[in-house]
């Protein structure tokens, strides 16, 4: 799996992650967060790895579906991209550049 896909599922788990069950969550988070292996959360929850792996797909396919719908993801993004690209524009200004750099970390 390519380290874009694995940082964009991270970020999607990140927002939408409470939107799915209890063990949807905690086998996407011991795959993507604590990089567990299919085998390693199939013995702990003593299913197949098979089971594990339709799991994992089936919660992707949740959580891809859920931004498609929402774009929370792509709109924070976009976001950050334009404090980003403001920020030089107010160079001086302290009060200005206080709350860019809140709402740049709230976006980070």
């Amino acid at each position: 799996m390519s380290l874009e896909k694995t940082i964009y599922l991270n970020q999607l788990l990140s927002y939408y992650g409470s939107l799915l069950t209890d063990r949807q969550l905690s086998m996407m988070q011991s795959y993507y967060e604590e990089d567990l292996s299919l085998s390693e959360i199939a013995d702990y929850y003593e299913i197949s790895r098979q089971a594990v792996h339709d799991n994992i797909k089936r919660s992707e396919k949740l959580l891809v579906s859920y931004e498609e719908k929402l774009r929370i993801l792509a709109k924070s993004n976009d976001r950050l991209k334009y404090l980003k690209e403001i920020r030089p524009m107010v160079e001086g200004q302290s009060e200005i550049l206080e709350k860019i750099d809140y709402l740049i970390q709230l976006e980070s």
